[in-house]
């Protein structure tokens, strides 16, 4: 078992593209670059990974070193606590080194870790007795907001970045049950059957705290826009 990571190691994680390639967005219509996508896998990993599933644990380090920074980004964005998206990156790599000699190539090995992965973090969430929403709450819609002010051209730029920090803070303070749901369909690409197989809940259910997501992020992101335009 390769050594474990710290937090530096995973300082500067770049979260990747969702399960369909797409990126993630508060609207899968209108996305922006908010998640940056993962890097091309390693010409190596086939390798790796037979060597790995023949018990060769620098292969199996290989692997670590090749995925350890996007498990770790997953984790983060779902329980939303450094520490323990750490020991969930830990825990998802010793259920590989368990598990890796099931792997029979039906997907490509990075989804597989992936679901692997995201498994890891609802059982560890099931056991903080997360609630999801229930689909009988009332839907308070975002107030209608009133057309901006504008104070000169904007650095598209600047303006860029602000917007990405705005939506991963806003995304890391909606409440748990929102979070998972929109990180599943809008950030990793899952389609809501999936995810009502995965949460255990309805397809109404996660359709409707999907809608709920969004609209919390929309007025967080107004809220924000709002201060940003303070003279």
């Amino acid at each position: 078992m390769p050594e474990s990571p710290t937090p530096t190691q995973f300082k500067s994680s770049e979260p990747g593209k969702g399960r369909n390639g797409a990126s993630p967005s508060a609207d899968r219509g209108n996305r922006p670059a908010s998640f940056a996508p993962a890097a091309l896998p390693d010409p190596s990993e086939a390798l790796a990974l037979a060597r790995a599933q023949a018990g060769d644990h620098h292969a199996f380090a290989q692997l670590y070193s090749l995925h350890k920074r996007r498990v770790y980004s997953l984790c983060l964005r779902m329980v939303g606590n450094i520490a323990e998206a750490e020991d969930l990156t830990q825990e998802a790599f010793l259920q590989l080194h368990r598990k890796i000699g099931t792997f029979r190539g039906d997907s490509a090995f990075s989804t597989w870790l992936h679901r692997l992965a995201i498994n890891v973090v609802l059982m560890h969430l099931r056991k903080k007795g997360l609630t999801l929403i229930s689909l009988d709450e009332a839907m308070e819609p975002a107030p209608d907001e009133g057309p901006g002010r504008s104070f000169g051209a904007p650095d598209l730029t600047l303006a860029g970045a602000i917007d990405r920090l705005a939506l991963e803070r806003a995304v890391a303070d909606l409440p748990a049950g929102y979070r998972l749901i929109f990180i599943l369909h809008d950030v990793e690409g899952f389609e809501h059957n999936e995810i009502a197989v995965m949460l255990e809940c309805s397809i109404g259910n996660s359709k409707s705290q999907l809608h709920k997501a969004r609209l919390k992020l929309r007025e967080a992101l107004r809220s924000n826009a709002r201060l940003e335009a303070r003279p």
